[in-house]
């Protein structure tokens, strides 16, 4: 035969691989149908153990959201010296703008403080019988995104303290560590849960097609008897596995989206009071995919272990 003969035959033969591939993986849809009970159950369990981590990822997202929107307002504020001069606020400041720490800094004259405390507190009339300004020039320092850790704060704090033009500084520090303890908290817990909802997708997939082995294991001792590879035994029931990881990531993705469109609306509500335009985050594009791929490499994993070990098993009698 000639090379470009060896070619024909051997494109021919790649063809008939995928298409009797994809003649079982169209098949093994087809069993699903035929035990449509038992199939439902099993895609539920895994839609619903595939949802329940999810929905604590998108807690979670939701929660860092927060976090960082609340951090973004962390301050810290410096009562300067009374007598300060001019030059000395100059500089300070721009010192203070070099500080990779600190994202904005904000002069507050004593002039300008005492008007606003007037206006804020309706005591205009009473401070007005003052004779000198008792408030002092304030900086206003909004932290940048690697001064608002806990650490990296109290150590900017202790900083400020040491300047000579500074007379006090201030940072509630006790929110930030609260704030990121409860963050860190939640995030090990949802890793924790999801661990042990997706053992149990391993679990229920395994469990389950190894219910189905066991229903055909007449029909596998006839297969193997007329020369059938494991291989070939196999790949119906590892198509099984796919469809059950592909549908059941599509159901935890549908279950996930209800919950935060039935959400969302409270939350909104909520945020609502607290002057806020918050609103509930759900899984972006990328993350519906991971979900997805996720169910589907688990589902495999599981069917993968789970088949060839008990088909293995089944000899001929």
């Amino acid at each position: 035969m000639s090379k470009q003969g060896h070619k024909v035959v051997w494109h021919r033969r790649l063809a008939m691989y995928w298409v009797d591939h994809l003649r079982q993986l169209f098949a093994s849809l087809g069993e699903l149908w035929r035990t449509p009970l038992s199939s439902l159950m099993t895609i539920a369990v895994l839609g619903v153990s595939l949802a329940l981590p999810a929905s604590f990822y998108v807690l979670l997202k939701n929660a860092e959201s927060v976090s960082r929107a609340w951090q973004s307002q962390a301050q810290i504020s410096l009562y300067l010296q009374q007598g300060v001069t001019e030059a000395q606020l100059t500089d300070l400041q721009q010192r203070l703008s070099q500080l990779e720490e600190i994202d904005r800094v904000t002069y507050i004259s004593p002039e300008q403080g005492l008007a606003d405390f007037s206006g804020a507190a309706g005591f205009a009339e009473a401070l007005s019988l003052l004779e000198d300004n008792p408030l002092p020039a304030v900086f206003i320092l909004n932290l940048s995104e690697s001064g608002r850790a806990p650490d990296a704060a109290e150590l900017l704090l202790a900083d400020m303290h040491a300047e000579p033009a500074v007379a006090s500084a201030r940072l509630d520090m006790a929110w930030l560590a609260r704030l990121s303890g409860i963050v860190d908290l939640l995030r090990q817990a949802v890793v924790g849960m999801a661990v042990l909802l997706l053992a149990g997708v391993l679990l229920v997939v395994s469990n389950t097609l190894r219910l189905n082995i066991l229903n055909c294991r007449h029909e596998i001792q006839v297969m193997k008897l007329v020369g059938a590879t494991d291989g070939f035994i196999q790949r119906p029931f590892l198509y099984v596995g796919l469809w059950y990881g592909i549908i059941g990531g599509l159901l935890a993705w549908w279950l996930t989206l209800v919950m935060v469109f039935w959400l969302s609306h409270k939350v909104s509500a909520l945020a609502a009071l607290y002057q806020s335009d918050f609103h509930l985050l759900g899984l972006g594009v990328q993350e519906s995919l991971w979900l997805l791929l996720t169910a589907t490499l688990l589902s495999l994993l599981a069917s993968g272990f789970s088949v060839r070990r008990h088909i293995r098993a089944i000899e001929p009698g």
